[in-house]
This record gives C-alpha cells, sequence and structure tokens, in this order.
C-alpha cells in the first residue's frame, strides 16, 4: 500500500510491526517504568562496541600503551555522543569492568616472563608471597587479568592516570551538561 500511493521501496527484513519493548531504532531500545519509556542500549549495538574494543585491545597487536589508550579513547568518546541519549547506567559500569579487565590483560601479556612480572608485582604494591605466586602462576591471561591481586596492582586509579576513560563518569558528565 505504501509502496504503490507514496512510491517508496519498503525494506521488508527491517520494516514490521513489534511493541516498543521489542523494538530498535538506530542502536537504541526500550524500557517501561512506572514513569513511563526510557531509552536502552540495543544489545547488538552493545556487542559491536565489544567486537570493537576486541580489535583495540588484542593481545598479538603490539602497540605502545599510550598509543592503545588515545585510540581506545577516540573510539570510546564518539561512542558515547552518540549513545549519551541512554538512560540505563549499568551497562556503562559492565562495559567499563570489562575493558578494564582487558586493559590488565595486556599489561600481564607485556610483562611475558615470571622474573619481570615478579618484579613488577612488586613495585606496584603487592608482597613478596603474592608476587611470587602470582608471577610464576600459568594460569591464562584472561584468568589473571581477573584475579584479585592483578586488580589490586592495576587499579582503577591505575589506568585513570594512564588517560583511559571510562564509559560510565563520561556518561554522567555529558548527562549533566544537558
Amino acid at each position: 500500500m505504501v509502496e504503490q500511493r507514496l512510491k517508496l521501496k519498503v525494506n521488508r527484513e527491517k520494516s514490521k510491526v513489534v511493541p516498543a519493548s521489542v523494538a530498535t531504532l538506530l542502536g537504541f531500545g526500550f524500557y517501561f517504568i512506572r514513569g513511563g519509556v526510557k531509552i536502552r542500549i540495543d544489545p547488538r549495538a552493545l556487542a559491536r562496541w565489544k567486537t570493537k574494543i576486541r580489535e583495540l585491545t588484542s593481545r598479538r597487536w603490539s602497540i605502545a600503551m599510550d598509543e592503545r589508550i588515545a585510540r581506545i579513547n577516540r573510539f570510546m568518546t564518539g561512542w558515547m555522543g552518540y549513545f549519551q541519549l541512554s538512560d540505563a547506567s549499568r551497562p556503562f559500569r559492565d562495559l567499563d569492568e570489562w575493558l578494564r579487565r582487558r586493559m590488565r590483560q595486556i599489561r600481564w601479556k607485556e610483562w611475558k616472563i615470571p622474573r619481570t612480572r615478579r618484579a613488577n608485582l612488586r613495585r606496584l604494591g603487592i608482597s613478596e608471597s603474592f608476587s611470587h605466586q602470582w608471577g610464576n602462576s600459568s594460569k591464562a591471561y584472561w584468568r589473571i587479568a581477573g584475579s584479585p591481586v592483578l586488580q589490586r596492582a592495576l587499579p582503577n586509579a591505575y589506568w585513570d592516570d594512564l588517560g583511559l576513560l571510562t564509559l560510565k563518569p563520561t556518561w554522567q558528565r555529558l548527562r549533566s551538561a544537558r
């Protein structure tokens, strides 16, 4: 009907009638609360964010940490500029935690050999026994990155000092500027 009357071409795959809670529009979705309708980020957009961050934080990509952080910050700034309309803050917090774990994983791989790992853990304030235990660990990079020892050695403040932007504070800053 629309095709004949308005002479428009309709994409049948994208055009559908669904409830608003299921509908997505330009990377956004909607959810309902007692006060009305709120905007969320579509799960597929979050998956695309993770895919891009995986590229930027690949352990195979040998690049200086400051250059890596600059590229991540450039991507995050643009992404947050677009998705600042979202009303849900939890996805930002979860993505921040995931990103920092990816960064810890990269740092752990950069240290390569157990002697260097032990020395760097000691330099970052980890006790001799824990630095020896974890520095000689044969656990995989991702598992070590989530360990309490590496989280204590490379806390959020460490990444803030290196200039890594995080989503939730950026989202809060952009929301308060409106």
